[in-house]
């Protein structure tokens, strides 16, 4: 169903976004991004509503490092991913500025206290961030790398949307049961939130990167990633905010922290030569494994 569902899901993007006289870049940053990021929206508002913190708060979390460490790495050791100056210096930058934003909104300059907590004054403002975002994209849209052999017509939409559900059904499965799987072993929620449940909402950006990539679609690939990442901390974890304000628990500095450094490290070899490398690739993943080691260790 992930498989399948991303190869419709990026064919009929990569028609669209010409249709429209967009660049796959800009598809990849919204339309694609926010339909892989739909597991997201609904597993981190459903934990919001039923005031189950860890889950809401760690599920972005965990699933934004996951995006960045096993799924851009992993699609850049199969192939190598080019990147751009306006990926750089537009979208790169400003997701490494919204990172460290909700960082110093958790935390504040002291690091962890007992009394942090994420307010609906600030998830307001995320959202608000979001619509800006997009709302900038569109305006000072940029042009098709290429002109496009098929334009969209009724069925690259059709194709679309029954992409997206195949792929966001597949996900919501996975993280069904590999959460009950986890329970049964004895694994927290907090462990379970980061890992299994972003491992398993992430499956949709894990599938359809992977076919962009194989494509030659590297606008779609790595566009879908940073765009799911922004969706994901101003969107998903906006409205999270407005819904339930709640506490920050300890577990989360560490992993924001750490999502933090994975952000820089990842534009700093979107920089290098425009390009992600098979090497770079791997260190991502090696990242990510130790951390998901220490995780079920603890």
């Amino acid at each position: 169903m992930l498989w399948k569902g991303a190869d419709w899901l990026v064919d009929s993007a990569a028609e669209i976004a010409h249709k429209l006289h967009v660049s796959d870049l800009i598809i990849g940053l919204t339309v694609v991004a926010f339909g892989t990021s739909a597991p997201e929206f609904a597993v981190t508002i459903s934990a919001a509503i039923s005031g189950q913190s860890d889950i809401s708060i760690g599920n972005v979390v965990g699933s934004n490092i996951f995006n960045l460490g096993f799924i851009l790495g992993g699609t850049a050791i199969i192939r190598p991913i080019v990147t751009s100056e306006k990926l750089f210096n537009r979208d790169g930058l400003f997701l490494l500025i919204t990172t460290a934003l909700i960082f110093f909104l958790f935390f504040g300059f002291d690091g962890w206290t007992p009394n942090d907590s994420f307010t609906k004054f600030e998830g307001a403002l995320l959202f608000l961030l979001l619509v800006g975002y997009i709302t900038f994209l569109f305006v000072k849209k940029d042009p098709p790398e290429e002109v496009h052999p098929h334009n969209a017509n009724w069925e690259s939409y059709l194709y679309f949307f029954a992409g997206l559900i195949l792929i966001v059904l597949g996900g919501h499965l996975m993280v069904k049961h590999a959460s009950s799987v986890a329970h049964y072993m004895g694994v927290s929620d907090w462990v379970i939130a980061v890992t299994i449940v972003a491992a398993g909402t992430s499956a949709p950006e894990l599938a359809t990167s992977i076919s962009a990539a194989l494509k030659g679609r590297h606008g779609i690939a790595v566009g879908n990633l940073i765009g799911s990442d922004l969706f994901n901390l101003l969107g998903v974890l906006g409205l999270a905010g407005i819904i339930n304000p709640t506490l920050i628990g300890e577990d989360i500095y560490n992993s924001m922290f750490l999502l933090v450094l994975m952000v820089g490290l990842t534009m700093l070899m979107i920089r290098t030569n425009w390009r992600i490398t098979r090497k770079e690739g791997m260190l991502l993943v090696g990242i990510n494994l130790v951390r998901w080691y220490f995780d079920f260790a603890s």
